[in-house]
């Protein structure tokens, strides 16, 4: 029979309703069994892409030896990570308190008041060396949990002690010498043979490269766009790069970017295909710009859903094994490329008869086209011909194989960074189309995942809207939709973003500066975190800075600056501590620094002017674009500005503004003098 995760959305929860373990979704009914019991609660913390949370599911939770155990000494919670980031947040801290790491699948167990006291990741079925059963590790956690409750209290209580801690914010806004000293550790960091910073796991840390590629122009920031530059382009070559398909998985499990973990996220491709586009405008780089088009494509291919949401993930498994999808032996890609491309097609994607995954064949960029051209006595053309041949038919013969699972909860966050991206695409390259899917993606946010109390939401699934919205789903949106106001010049999307930044304010801001994870209205956990340290994707709290920056640029309310500084102050240690964390905050910290300009083109040829402002990555610009006259009446920035006779643009920083220009060339001179 069924569990009570049946009547989730979750495609993660309802992986695991027919486990035989009693699992219960996060909520008062689990607590309230927990107390009625004298249990402690296992917590098991995923997603639906995550690898190893299948192993242990496969492993534990379908066994039922293990579940037994489960159900007679705890009251079991499943949580999904993507919904509840606030409850993942509280508990990972502890997880790394007790065991140096973290990671997914999270096990914490916790007393019936939700306090942690003891945790880990991933616990195999069989004794492995240096890893304990989890059989062992259950049996030995309930008799502590009858034997030692005084023990167990007290490390519940350091343990909720050291979760509930903050950081005080600095005094004063950090300065250019904190953006040098960041940029000073991340090349003591630097990978310079391979890009990226660290060794194995090596995760593209999208938010560290936002901030290079922000400060590139900036005369102190010697080396900074090398770095970007390096980093994108090892792995543009690598295989966290999906060379038939387009777009990145989450992460490599090298440090050379070759093999990664299969799991595609949205968040991942929204960030890198903005990424990609916004340094092939710094360096005109043609690869770039086709990763950056391949990235977008793929969002739109594989991860659209009716109506204009995008699923939040592709699974790293199809047919129950890791990578199975994107995998080939030398015989099947020599059957599907045919022999006139195999031999020029298999140099440059590397392939062998050994293979380099577990027998099969990974692909990535193991030679250039110059390269491959060269050892074969061919042409570049030719090899290029053959490469493209190759990619078409492998798409097309990939697509008869049995997909990875497809996590297709609509989460409000990750499609608010989605629009920035296909809105600056589209503004960038022309391209009506990603404008399109940009409108789309917003519209249905605004309309599937926001209460008719206009309190936005979490995420929708399933037909069903979820939980109230975090800091992070606010920020993320107003963000893209500001940025789909600077595409599009349509004074809804605006009008949107300012009514959710009022929004934010009043449901997240902490009086002492920074913004809370959860609204003022959530349920209360055993503390109100605060997200300040950037994922894979940007902090709440930096999103949020960015938010408010923008909004102030375009009203001139100084307390929403006033805001974006407060926050930045609240992180202000960790920028001083661990810039390397907050990369995102430290984007925005940037381009407040140098200072911000408002650009407000005023006129029925307004487009033309606008695309001198998106012809160049100018990270400190606000645009404002009135194409009819109604403008005035609704951003601040356009009130006063004429356009009736002769399209204009006003450029404006510091509260001094340039004398209006009509010519394109006249406006890029303001813009780049």
């Amino acid at each position: 029979m069924p569990n009570r995760l049946a009547g989730e959305t979750s495609p993660y929860l309802l992986q695991h309703q027919n486990n035989p373990v009693e699992w219960y979704p996060w909520g008062e009914e689990a607590n309230q069994q927990a107390r009625l019991t004298d249990k402690p609660i296992l917590l098991s913390v995923g997603y639906s892409a995550c690898h190893w949370c299948h192993v242990m599911a496969h492993e534990s939770f379908e066994d039922p030896e293990t579940a037994a155990l489960m159900n007679q000494h705890f009251v079991n919670v499943k949580v999904d990570r993507e919904e509840r980031p606030d409850v993942d947040a509280i508990y990972m801290d502890a997880v790394q308190r007790l065991t140096g790491r973290g990671g997914w699948p999270m096990t914490v167990f916790l007393t019936p008041q939700g306090e942690p006291f003891y945790a880990g990741t991933y616990f195999p079925r069989e004794e492995r060396p240096g890893m304990p059963s989890f059989s062992r590790v259950l049996l030995a956690v309930a008799d502590a949990w009858r034997n030692r409750r005084a023990d167990v209290q007290q490390q519940a209580d350091q343990l909720v002690g050291f979760v509930d801690r903050t950081l005080p914010p600095t005094e004063d806004l950090p300065d250019g010498a904190a953006l040098v000293a960041a940029l000073d550790l991340l090349r003591s960091h630097f990978d310079v043979e391979n890009g990226g910073f660290g060794g194995a796991p090596k995760f593209p840390q999208e938010p560290v490269l936002e901030f290079l590629l922000r400060i590139a122009d900036a005369p102190w920031a010697d080396g900074a766009l090398d770095l970007a530059h390096t980093t994108l382009t090892k792995m543009a070559r690598g295989g966290i790069f999906d060379h038939v398909g387009g777009g990145f998985a989450r992460y490599a499990v090298d440090n050379r970017w070759l093999i990664p973990h299969f799991e595609k996220m949205l968040y991942t491709n929204a960030q890198l295909a903005r990424l990609y586009l916004r340094a092939w405008q710094l360096t005109d780089e043609p690869r770039f710009r086709a990763v950056a088009i391949a990235t977008l494509d793929y969002m739109e291919r594989d991860l659209l859903l009716p109506g204009g949401g995008f699923a939040a993930a592709e699974d790293a498994d199809s047919e129950g094994v890791e990578g199975k999808f994107y995998v080939w032996s030398d015989e099947e890609f020599n059957a599907v490329v045919g022999d006139e491309a195999r031999m020029p097609a298999g140099a440059y994607f590397g392939v062998t008869e050994e293979g380099n995954f577990e027998g099969a064949n990974h692909l990535h960029e193991a030679r250039s086209i110059d390269e491959v051209a060269e050892a074969q006595g061919t042409t570049p053309e030719a090899v290029g011909s053959a490469v493209a041949h190759a990619g078409a038919s492998l798409l097309e013969a990939r697509s008869r194989r049995v997909r990875p699972g497809l996590d297709d909860k609509v989460v409000t966050s990750w499609n608010g960074l989605a629009v920035r991206a296909l809105a600056e695409a589209g503004a960038i390259l022309q391209e009506g189309r990603y404008l399109d899917l940009a409108r789309d993606a917003a519209g249905f946010i605004l309309q599937h995942s926001r209460a008719d109390t206009g309190r936005l939401l979490r995420s929708w699934g399933k037909g069903k809207a979820g939980r109230p919205g975090f800091c992070e789903d606010y920020a993320g949106m107003v963000v893209g939709l500001f940025t789909l106001y600077q595409g599009t010049g349509d004074l809804h999307w605006y009008r949107e973003a300012m009514a959710l930044v009022e929004s934010m304010i009043d449901l997240f801001a902490d009086p002492d500066g920074g913004f809370y994870t959860t609204g003022s209205d959530a349920e209360p956990l055993i503390t109100r975190p605060k997200d300040q340290y950037d994922s894979p994707h940007p902090s709440a709290n930096s999103m949020a800075a960015e938010a408010l920056l923008m909004a102030s640029l375009y009203t001139g309310d100084a307390r929403f600056r006033d805001l974006a500084e407060g926050t930045i102050r609240a992180g202000g240690r960790l920028i001083e501590g661990a810039p390397t964390g907050v990369g995102h905050l430290l984007a925005v910290l940037s381009s407040l620094l140098l200072p911000p300009r408002e650009v407000a083109i005023v006129g029925g040829e307004a487009d033309r002017l606008a695309r001198v402002v998106w012809e160049r990555f100018r990270p400190d610009v606000a645009l404002a674009v009135d194409r009819t006259g109604e403008g005035a009446a609704t951003v601040p920035l356009l009130a006063g500005r004429d356009g009736s006779g002769t399209t204009r643009a006003y450029v404006c920083r510091d509260f001094m503004c340039e004398l209006p220009v009509s010519d394109p060339d006249a406006l890029r001179r303001q813009l780049d003098g």
